[in-house]
């Protein structure tokens, strides 16, 4: 299970998303991707359903 921790940079907020506690390459991000991920959500849906090699294997 993917961990999420707070953050911050510069004095501004962070969400981190990690595959693990030692997960070398976190995936980071600020309040505007934050929003634009939100406005986008239903796009990076139907992004990953297509493209998802681990569920068409399967």
């Amino acid at each position: 299970m993917a961990i999420v921790e707070e953050s911050e940079y510069k004095g501004n907020p962070l969400l981190v998303l990690k595959n693990t506690a030692e997960d070398r390459y976190p995936f980071s991000f600020g309040i505007k991707k934050a929003k634009l991920i939100i406005e986008h959500f239903e796009d990076i849906k139907k992004f990953v359903a297509k493209n998802d090699k681990e569920k068409s294997e399967e």
